[in-house]
């Protein structure tokens, strides 16, 4: 059985009651780095000292903000003696942009810990790392082409399959692989009406449904406040809170819990 737990359910601008959209699969892989990263992870009993592998989806802030403090309080608090070592997974490139980053939040201060216990790969495809039950493919999505956005196709050793979107709008790699996913996690950042094709939206997270009924999509990285629905989505898609945990095999969802 596989676990999905929402850190976070909000876009950018953290609508009330939802923190950055943030995801963690079998308490190991994390996806995403936002902002928010070390109030999400304590609340949800966590330590940084706990994630084992991390996969970044683009070069948004609210997805990469959180990174330099994530390092910093490994070093500091959780990790002192340095016995863990973090696995990154990102886009060829990506290395660079995290170590430059931290060297604005923290001059100085991080150089040890990402030479000496990070290990960065820009591999498409393969095992993720530190989680051997999962291999992985990362795939180009529609978004901002300045970030360089990638989704990920997540497969179990059990068989059971999730896409991760990363912000992307429609397209055709989302729109080919969402029939054979038991799970996809789909952003929906922005509401009909506002004019941008790199967020899906109501209506097109709804054709996508309409025309993959046996695949459950997990809303995230939503507009919309914790008690604000967005009405008249298909059944098989499933708007996420902040804490919600959904343990899934092939076939979908079996419990819901937060």
């Amino acid at each position: 059985m596989v676990e999905v737990k929402f850190l976070g359910s909000g876009n950018a601008f953290c609508p009330d009651g939802r923190m950055h959209s943030l995801v963690l699969l079998d308490e190991k892989i994390l996806i995403d780095t936002p902002p928010t990263i070390l109030p999400q992870l304590s609340q949800a009993g966590l330590s940084p000292c706990d994630i084992n592998t991390i996969l970044f989806t683009h070069w948004h802030g609210d997805h990469i903000f959180g990174f330099p403090f994530f390092i910093l309080e490994r070093k500091y608090i959780s990790d002192r003696a340095g016995n863990n070592t973090l696995n990154i997974h990102l886009h060829e490139g990506g290395e660079r942009k995290l170590k430059e980053l931290s060297e604005i939040a923290f001059p100085g201060s991080l150089n040890d810990v990402l030479e000496n216990r990070v290990r960065f790969y820009d591999s498409k495809k393969g095992q993720v790392t530190g989680a051997p039950d999962w291999v992985f493919e990362r795939f180009p999505v529609n978004h901002e082409p300045a970030t360089e956005p990638h989704g990920y196709e997540l497969q179990h050793t059990s068989g059971f399959t999730i896409i991760h979107c990363g912000d992307s709008g429609p397209c055709e790699e989302i729109a080919k692989r969402t029939g054979d996913a038991d799970i996809v996690i789909i952003e929906v950042g922005v509401p009909d009406g506002v004019p941008t094709d790199f967020h899906f939206k109501p209506s097109s997270l709804s054709e996508l449904a309409h025309n993959n009924p046996s695949t459950i999509f997990l809303a995230t990285h939503l507009y919309t406040t914790k008690d604000e629905p967005i009405s008249g989505l298909p059944e098989n898609v499933i708007q996420v809170h902040d804490g919600d945990v959904f343990n899934c095999e092939i076939g979908g969802i079996i419990t819901k819990s937060n």
